[in-house]
């Protein structure tokens, strides 16, 4: 295949992943840098990619592990040539996908840190409510673990989608797939207290919808500003673990998970993007998920006076 053919078909691969799949302009940048990895090696060998084989697929992961590529980062590169080939298939450029019978390097296992509920309230204590970011900030804490929201989601959080008389949220996830998550009463208390100051501020209209925004910038929080800030605090609370947003999330997780929450309510509030996954999670109804909330989650046991 000549050159300009490559280019037709990896500019509809993605198109693909962008407007079929609905990956996010990260996740689409990511398996293209991926792709062009790959491509790169097959031009370099004189292959083309069209009749690649299995052991030519080898010998790709040989050299990306000679050149220094951890098994993780090899397993998303591979996992990023499947879909293409997958494309290919389903394009009917190819009748067989060669990567199916693809091995990935095996990962080391490595457990994240999980924050205790005592944790995450000295974290919070660590944070001075006399300064203008204040409140806000606790507000963020409160809602990464009450919900175990994505940095992604947390930044993107609207006021629109936020049902606080029901005591629930709804959030964008990965794939912009929307999904309702339940919001404890300390959350909701603490964003309220935090609206006291937001509503001080003037924002710009097309700004005016995000639930957190920067009260110098007058826009929405990015990621990077919501790891600093993190990061700072948990230093000045002493706590020594590696500690980030996911962490939050996890924290959030496993709390329910050893609170004897049901674990495909948990999975569904988590929005686990697996086909599988979604499946099995279709009957589970909003009550139920409250319910699960409700019962198992540390926040709404502490403040109901349960013991764990």
């Amino acid at each position: 295949m000549n050159t300009k053919e490559q280019e037709i078909l990896t500019r509809r691969y993605y198109q693909y992943l962008k407007l079929e799949k609905g990956s996010s302009p990260n996740t689409v940048e990511a398996y293209m840098r991926d792709l062009d990895k790959f491509l790169r090696f097959c031009s370099g060998e004189g292959i083309d990619f069209l009749d690649i084989r299995l052991e030519d697929i080898h010998s790709f992961s040989a050299l990306m592990y000679d050149l220094g590529i951890n098994p993780t980062s090899l397993s998303r590169i591979l996992s990023g040539v499947r879909s293409f080939y997958h494309f290919l298939v389903i394009s009917e450029v190819l009748e067989n996908n060669p990567t199916e019978l693809m091995e990935f390097p095996k990962k080391p296992q490595h457990l994240p840190d999980v924050l205790s509920v005592e944790e995450v309230d000295t974290i919070e204590s660590a944070i001075d409510l006399s300064e203008p970011e204040g409140q806000r900030n606790k507000a963020i804490i409160e809602t990464l673990f009450s919900c175990g929201l994505r940095v992604s989601e947390l930044i993107n959080l609207k006021i629109s989608h936020t049902f606080f008389d029901d005591e629930f949220i709804q959030v964008e996830g990965k794939g912009s797939k929307q999904r309702l998550v339940p919001i404890s009463e300390n959350a909701i208390k603490e964003i309220k207290l935090y609206y006291l100051d937001r509503n001080l501020l003037d924002i710009p209209e097309k700004y005016q919808d995000y639930v957190f925004v920067s009260r110098r910038r007058k826009k929405p929080l990015t990621r990077v500003m919501v790891f600093l800030m993190i990061k700072n605090l948990v230093e000045k609370a002493g706590i020594k673990k590696e500690v980030s947003p996911h962490t939050f999330r996890h924290s959030f997780a496993t709390s329910l998970l050893e609170g004897g929450a049901n674990l495909r309510a948990i999975q569904a509030m988590l929005g686990h993007e697996s086909i599988a996954t979604t499946q099995i999670y279709t009957h589970i109804d909003t009550t139920h998920l409250r319910e699960e909330i409700l019962e198992h989650h540390p926040r709404n046991m502490k403040s109901q006076g349960l013991s764990r």
